[in-house]
């Protein structure tokens, strides 16, 4: 038990360095939108739809890196996703048109994002780690990727102040490197046979005729929509409300510093409670948030106040979505599975990244998006709800793998 300890907690600090490295860069993009518009004239839609672009293609790739990681190993994975992540961010600094833009920020970026993000990391910790365990781990991992939000967004920020924008993206690339030797803690092979050995066309089929896979994949997509809506526009939306451009950075800091106490917290009640229930609560805090922020007297504090809250709720999803996805189909096929979940929520935050620009560039404001991501959110609370945390026939016959 103290090798399987020590194996999994070396596996656990890697995973969660890489997370924090890989999400705490990436959730600092939005702060790029302004000084790349300004500079070359673009409209917000421009740099919108490269961002777009990145979480469909980071989306579309992740069931494809799953599955390699489930059946060889994860390490592979996770160094070539570095290797094409920080390329990306080496192309964008010098990024000068729409499409070379979407090609470095959109399509290198995001693939290098399928495999060095969460159904990646996370399925090498579901299987690293015991059953009674997982869900906390998952949140513990998930939780590193949320402080790495905190740490770099004021990082990105003071390296734009001080290096401009082109010179910051090269910086940025030099630490996502970082990420091809950490790969070397993450020890993850695929599970040994029992016997009755789940093909990948059997794994698939058995997700795709149960109800609860769907369900919970409809939900992530509202997810995915609200978190990169938000981390790619609200600072512009501040800024439009005639707030400092460092509220919106703090804003976000503050989204990653209490998340990082709300996916810990997720995780650790995921462990003890129905996970689809509190997947139910945790949309409906988020709707009545997005309600509060909107409709009610903007300031500073009460946009501090917002970050805070949102913080709390910000990624609590991904442990317990993950967690529900072991719990009904076992961890052999976790990164798969849980990339297929994942290319939903990707889904969405290719709509939430991209409308945003769009509607603003033709409406001049954020209204119509806050108002779809407030029904959206009470929609998710609904679809979790009837998902029960049953295994399927085959894991109540032959032990989970």
């Amino acid at each position: 038990m103290t090798s399987v300890w020590r194996t999994s907690g070396w596996v656990l600090l890697g995973a969660s360095l890489i997370l924090a490295l890989s999400l705490g860069i990436r959730h600092g993009f939005g702060l790029f939108l302004t000084p790349m518009s300004a500079e070359f004239g673009w409209g917000r839609e421009v740099f919108a739809f490269a961002i777009a672009l990145q979480n469909l293609i980071w989306g579309l790739a992740q069931p494809v890196t799953g599955a390699i990681a489930d059946r060889y190993g994860a390490r592979r994975v996770i160094a070539v996703g570095g290797v094409l992540y920080a390329a990306g961010l080496l192309l964008m600094a010098f990024a000068d048109s729409a499409a070379s833009l979407s090609l470095s920020a959109g399509l290198l970026i995001g693939i290098g994002l399928s495999g060095t993000s969460f159904s990646v990391l996370l399925g090498v910790v579901g299987r690293a780690v015991p059953m009674e365990k997982r869900s906390m781990a998952m949140g513990m991992a998930a939780a590193a990727g949320s402080f790495g939000q905190f740490a770099m967004l004021p990082g990105s920020l003071g390296l734009i102040g001080w290096l401009g924008w082109s010179a910051a993206l090269l910086a940025l690339g030099l630490l996502v490197a970082l990420i091809v030797p950490l790969a070397l803690l993450v020890r993850d092979q695929p599970l040994p046979s029992l016997g009755v050995e789940q093909s990948l066309g059997q794994a698939l089929r058995e997700a795709c005729t149960h109800s609860g896979f769907w369900l919970l994949a409809l939900g992530f997509f509202v997810c995915g929509f609200q978190v990169v809506f938000i981390g790619v526009h609200l600072p512009a939306y501040l800024v439009d409300q005639h707030l400092a451009a460092k509220v919106g950075t703090t804003v976000l800091a503050l989204v990653g510093l209490f998340n990082v106490f709300g996916t810990y917290i997720a995780g650790w009640l995921g462990g003890r409670m129905s996970k689809p229930r509190l997947l139910t609560a945790l949309y409906l805090l988020r709707t009545l948030v997005i309600v509060a922020f909107v409709y009610s007297p903007l300031s500073e504090w009460s946009a501090y106040a917002f970050g805070v809250a949102m913080g709390l709720l910000w990624l609590s999803t991904v442990p317990l979505t993950n967690g529900t996805v072991a719990t009904l189909f076992g961890v052999r096929n976790l990164s798969m599975l849980g990339g297929i979940v994942f290319l939903f929520h990707q889904l969405g935050a290719f709509l939430g990244g991209w409308l945003g620009g769009y509607l603003y560039d033709h409406t001049g404001s954020y209204e119509m998006v806050w108002q779809l991501s407030i029904l959206l959110g009470l929609l998710a609370a609904a679809l979790n709800w009837p998902v029960r945390e049953q295994p399927v026939e085959r894991l109540r016959v032959v032990p989970a793998a």
